[in-house]
């Protein structure tokens, strides 16, 4: 915090972060419903995957947003929950939607690793 006691405002990168986040958490809960309306098709450990994702996700925003101190590291830990769901997503390569998610869990990822080694 300043002197005046109000938070600096976010960077772009940080911004840019936190939408990243938002999107792969939204992406994650459509993927879930996507999966329970295919039912034996959705094996459990993409279902996991895309719980954790997007539950790490939306937390890291919330962290960032926040100014939280824990927020870096997070970041890391959000990133490798997003680098295993893209991957389980991966195991379905015929489903567009597990398709879009994959795509949205590395893009956060990227974003995630890149503010966990900045300084916040």
């Amino acid at each position: 915090m300043t002197q005046s006691g109000m938070m600096p405002p976010m960077t772009k990168q940080m911004q840019d972060c936190v939408e990243a986040c938002m999107n792969c958490h939204t992406i994650c809960e459509e993927t879930m419903s996507s999966c329970l309306q295919m039912g034996g098709q959705a094996q459990m450990q993409i279902m996991r995957a895309l719980m954790d994702c997007s539950e790490m996700t939306r937390m890291c925003a919330d962290m960032m947003m926040r100014r939280s101190p824990l927020a870096a590291e997070m970041c890391a830990m959000c990133a490798r929950a997003c680098d295993m769901c893209a991957e389980a997503c991966m195991s379905m390569p015929d489903d567009p939607q597990t398709m879009r998610c994959a795509e949205a869990c590395r893009r956060c990822a990227e974003m995630c690793r890149a503010m966990a080694g900045a300084s916040m």
